[in-house]
């Protein structure tokens, strides 16, 4: 079993980004992060994003934080 916690935020935020039916574009309009952040969280370039980052994408996919987390 890899221990691979890499991008288990980045993962979860595509999925629930995909759930609500929203574009990496429109969620990163939604959340005012930019669009180049927003797809390198998702990615796993950028591994730990600032909490404040964080903070405004999960209020635009209706979550809390600890649910991104």
């Amino acid at each position: 079993m890899e221990n691979n916690q890499g991008n288990k935020l980045g993962k979860k935020i595509k999925k629930l980004r995909n759930d609500l039916g929203l574009s990496q574009d429109e969620l990163a309009r939604q959340a005012d992060v930019s669009y180049t952040t927003l797809t390198k969280i998702e990615t796993g370039v950028i591994k730990k994003p600032s909490v404040y980052v964080v903070a405004k994408i999960a209020k635009a996919l209706g979550v809390s934080v600890d649910d991104l987390i």
